[in-house]
């Protein structure tokens, strides 16, 4: 009991800490944690659906704290996390009333490839160059060093991409800033802190929506989240402490390794219970 209690404790440590550096939240490793180590450290099978809900409320643990770290060094973009809100929002209760409709298998071979596109994204976005794109709605950031950086967006390509990822958080339990933040960085040009901590931001807001579908299908593991959340609290501000000091390339090598290999065994699990 106690040895389960403390891997549940490692894994929300983990998943939040890389999840609030990249600004993705760590649903993306709760997830599928849940999903292959329930049997062992709870002697039950936990399902695809109930591993989301509850990676989703634990999310909202993550993003707070992250959120909150992130404002005392001003990088929150809260007039765009507003904005991308308003769409996200409802399109996570959205996708959160799709996962309990989906089978385990095609739920765990669609998250599968899912994963793997998004450890390709992560490693081509080192290698790709923001578009030079004059967008209409123009915003301004300045740094620690006061060094003044633009970036900019439409309202239209804004608001949909907001839907798109808010529907692919309350489907999966990722929180969406696996999405939100290389579309931030590479299409509107947004500084990368910025674009992580306003990523987080948004996580926030839309896991809750989100989060409360699922609790309403009763796909919310209560004892799971009490023991996920303090850890989750914890990681989201020590990633976000990270984030502000380093780089983190290595941390970031290390979650893509780790998301190509959950994804592999996502996708044959998936296959072999069809």
């Amino acid at each position: 009991m106690i040895t389960s209690i403390l891997v549940l404790i490692a894994i929300g440590l983990v998943a939040s800490t890389f999840g609030a550096i990249v600004g993705l939240g760590g649903g993306i490793i709760i997830v599928p944690s849940l999903v292959y180590l329930g049997p062992l450290l709870l002697d039950a099978n936990i399902s695809t659906s109930r591993a989301v809900g509850t990676s989703l409320t634990v999310l909202i643990f993550t993003a707070l704290s992250s959120t909150l770290s992130f404002m005392k060094k001003k990088r929150v973009d809260f007039k765009t996390g507003w904005l991308l809100f308003i769409t996200s929002g409802p399109a996570s209760m959205i996708g959160a009333a799709l996962t309990s409709h989906m089978k385990s298998s095609s739920f765990e071979i669609i998250f599968g490839i899912f994963m793997f596109l998004m450890a390709l994204l992560m490693i081509l976005r080192d290698k790709l160059k923001p578009a030079k794109i004059n967008w209409k709605i123009k915003r301004t950031f300045t740094d620690e060093q006061g060094q003044q950086m633009t970036y900019g967006y439409n309202l239209l390509p804004a608001l949909l991409i907001g839907f798109f990822v808010g529907l692919v958080s309350g489907l999966f339990g990722i929180g969406g800033g696996s999405l939100f933040v290389p579309l931030m960085v590479l299409l509107f040009r947004f500084p990368p802190h910025v674009a992580t901590a306003t990523s987080m931001f948004v996580i926030f807001l839309s896991s809750i929506l989100g989060s409360s579908i699922h609790g309403f299908e009763g796909d919310v593991d209560g004892y799971l989240v009490l023991v996920l959340a303090p850890s989750a609290w914890i990681g989201g501000k020590l990633g976000a402490m990270i984030a502000s000091r380093m780089s983190g390339k290595g941390l970031l090598w290390l979650l893509r390794i780790t998301l190509v290999l959950f994804s592999i065994n996502m996708i044959i699990s998936g296959v072999r219970s069809m």
